[in-house]
């Protein structure tokens, strides 16, 4: 587990109130959302990135790889690596009693968290984590459909775009020199497509690229806890 020492010009969020919604139909079973914050310049890293291979093929897992930007000055850049990646995590880290972002970390429901490198440790808190309960959501042509609940305040609606192979990436440089690391689920565009109110709503969706799967998740406000998840 590594904690860096700056990370540039990150600003920290607070979470709004928890939002309450209607549940998802009783014949869905809801997906249980893992964020893995990753990077190709941790050495901790890569028995985080082969956890997250081991649980990604389950049915009621959403698995997602996020590389951050923080350790590119080791001497790799993360092929991956975004700077909206970084703000994810670090908006996160307040409600979650984290003294700041570290990799590898991996967040459930965007409500619990764990380091990475231990399947031990993910495998208890996927147990414990409640099921999501937020707004029935469903793919139609090019929209996303997101159905009515109750809730005490906005939330954000994210789409994710991720590439669900095993991809072999060799490190040239850096704290992983010489080693080829794994990845999958990794994460290639974040975008928030606008908010949901509690009413029955939709957004559309822009094209995907190819080989790309598109998941949708209802969030609270600056890195709350998440309502709804889709993947297609």
């Amino acid at each position: 587990m590594k904690y860096p020492g700056k990370i540039g010009r990150l600003i920290f969020f607070c979470s709004l109130p928890a939002l309450a919604a209607m549940p998802v139909a009783a014949t869905e079973r809801p997906l249980t959302v893992v964020e893995l914050f990753t990077s190709q310049g941790c050495s901790s890293c890569p028995p985080a990135n082969a956890n997250l291979i081991k649980i990604s093929n389950r049915k009621n897992v959403l698995a997602l790889s996020f590389s951050v930007t923080y350790w590119d000055y080791l001497g790799w850049k993360d092929t991956y690596g975004k700077p909206e990646f970084t703000e994810r995590q670090v908006a996160y880290e307040p409600a979650l009693r984290q003294p700041g972002p570290y990799t590898p970390q991996m967040v459930v429901n965007g409500t619990a968290t764990t380091v990475g490198n231990s399947l031990p440790k993910v495998e208890s808190l996927l147990a414990q984590t409640p099921s999501l309960n937020g707004p029935a959501l469903a793919f139609t042509n090019d929209r996303i459909e997101v159905g009515a609940g109750s809730t005490t305040g906005n939330a954000d609606v994210w789409l994710v775009r991720y590439d669900p192979r095993i991809e072999d990436v060799p490190v040239a440089r850096g704290e992983n020199s010489g080693a080829t690391l794994q990845h999958t689920h990794v994460v290639r565009r974040l975008a928030r497509l606008g908010t949901w109110d509690g009413s029955k709503t939709s957004f559309s969706l822009p094209q995907a690229d190819k080989d790309l799967k598109t998941a949708v998740l209802i969030q609270g406000a600056n890195g709350g806890a998440i309502l709804s998840a889709i993947t297609d």
